[in-house]
C-alpha cells in the first residue's frame, strides 16, 4: 500500500513537473494587416491557432489553419484563399518552430514582463525562412502572456495576387500573433 502511493505521488510530481515545462493553448490569435494608403481592408484574424511554449528549453511554436482567417469582407476571404494567394487547399497551414535565444533572460516562476528574443523557421505558403523578433513575456501567477510582431516579405513566400502589384495589398504585411497559457 506504501509503495503505491509512493509511486502515484511520484507519478503526480512528475505530471505536474511536465505540465510546468511545456504549455499548449488552442486560442492563441494570429492576425495580419497588408493595408496600404489605397486599401485598408486587408487584413484578417485568426483565433484558433494553436501555440507552444516549453519554458525549460524555450522552444516556442505555432500553427494556423489559413482557411480560418477572418475578414471583415467575405470576398476579400475568398481571394485569400484561392490558388492566385494563399492557396489554402494546397497549403492549409502556416508554421512557426523557434526558440528564446535568451532564455535566461526570462524568469517563468517570477511574476513580471520580459523580454524574449526569439529565432526560428517560419513556413506559409510551401516555403520556409528564418525570422527573427523580440517579444514580451508578461508572466502573473500561472498565468504566461506572449505577444510578437513579424514583417514578412510575400515575395519570400511565392505569395504574387494581382492587388500587391496594384499597391491595394501591401508587399509586407504585419503578422501579429499572441497567446495565453494557463
Amino acid at each position: 500500500m506504501k509503495k503505491s502511493l509512493f509511486i502515484m505521488a511520484l507519478l503526480l510530481v512528475t505530471g505536474a513537473s511536465f505540465a510546468q515545462k511545456k504549455r499548449t493553448t488552442t486560442s492563441a490569435t494570429v492576425s495580419f494587416d497588408a493595408t496600404t494608403s489605397l486599401d485598408k481592408l486587408p487584413k484578417a484574424e485568426n483565433k484558433t491557432s494553436i501555440a507552444a511554449i516549453d519554458t525549460k528549453k524555450g522552444t516556442v511554436s505555432f500553427e494556423v489553419i489559413i482557411k480560418n482567417f477572418s475578414f471583415a469582407n467575405p470576398k476579400m476571404q475568398e481571394h485569400f484563399n484561392s490558388s492566385g494567394w494563399m492557396d489554402s487547399d494546397k497549403f492549409p497551414t502556416a508554421k512557426f518552430k523557434g526558440k528564446i535565444t535568451n532564455l535566461a533572460a526570462v524568469n517563468f516562476k517570477k511574476d513580471g514582463s520580459y523580454n524574449a528574443n526569439i529565432e526560428g523557421d517560419l513556413t506559409m505558403h510551401g516555403v520556409t525562412k528564418k525570422v527573427t523578433t523580440t517579444a514580451p513575456v508578461v508572466v502573473k501567477g500561472k498565468t504566461i502572456n506572449t505577444t510578437a510582431d513579424l514583417i514578412i516579405h510575400e515575395e519570400d513566400y511565392g505569395i504574387n495576387g494581382p492587388a500587391i502589384g496594384a499597391g491595394k495589398v501591401s508587399k509586407e504585411p504585419k503578422i501579429s500573433i499572441s497567446a495565453e497559457f494557463k
